[in-house]
């Protein structure tokens, strides 16, 4: 799957979590990105945000950044 096509259905994953009170969007987006994204689409967007994540919202962002340390 494309890169592209990746971060268009993460940012779509953080617009549902964001507006969510009592909810930290990033936690809730990496959440979900684990129970629901096989292991290589969660490989794919870790390597689009190593080459600098362009598109990546903020939210999503740091998700993602939660998924790399998972990684470590």
């Amino acid at each position: 799957m494309s890169s592209e096509k990746l971060v268009m259905m993460a940012n779509q994953i953080g617009r549902f979590f964001v507006p969510q009170r009592g909810v930290d969007p990033a936690a809730a987006i990496a959440t979900h990105l684990r129970k629901f994204w096989d292991p290589r689409m969660r490989a794919a967007i870790v390597a689009h945000l190593e080459k600098g994540g362009e598109g990546l919202d903020e939210p999503v962002r740091q998700a993602v950044l939660r998924l790399k340390e998972d990684r470590a």
